[in-house]
């Protein structure tokens, strides 16, 4: 059971949508990941991330697809990476991340409401 939080502390994390502009293997990571670069548009700009994902994509198939993440969280350094957003997924059968995306055309910087 998840903890129970107000509406007021939802509304604080901020979830955009973002185009993959860069995806690349980062091999220093402590688990198989891609080191990449997401842009948010206009006033957010594009962002680093680290995303283990590696099990249903490739870097190739991920430059141009559109993805949720989180903006809003102070930055993390993971290796030599520092993480500026969150990217969002859920656990396929197995417990491997499939990414959230929309499944629209949605413009990049749309925020999650």
């Amino acid at each position: 059971m998840s903890e129970t939080i107000s509406f007021d502390d939802f509304l604080k994390v901020d979830v955009r949508v973002g185009r993959v502009v860069e995806a690349q293997d980062f091999p220093e990571a402590r688990k198989p990941a891609y080191k990449m670069k997401i842009d948010f548009g206009p006033g957010i700009g594009v962002k680093k991330t680290s995303a283990q994902i590696t099990k249903h994509y490739a870097p190739d198939d991920l430059v141009g697809k559109l993805v949720m993440a989180v903006v809003n969280f102070p930055p993390r350094q993971i290796g030599p990476v520092k993480s500026e957003v969150l990217t969002l997924g859920v656990p396929d059968e197995d417990g491997e991340v499939i990414l959230l995306t929309p499944d629209k055309d949605a413009p990049i910087g749309g925020r999650l409401y």
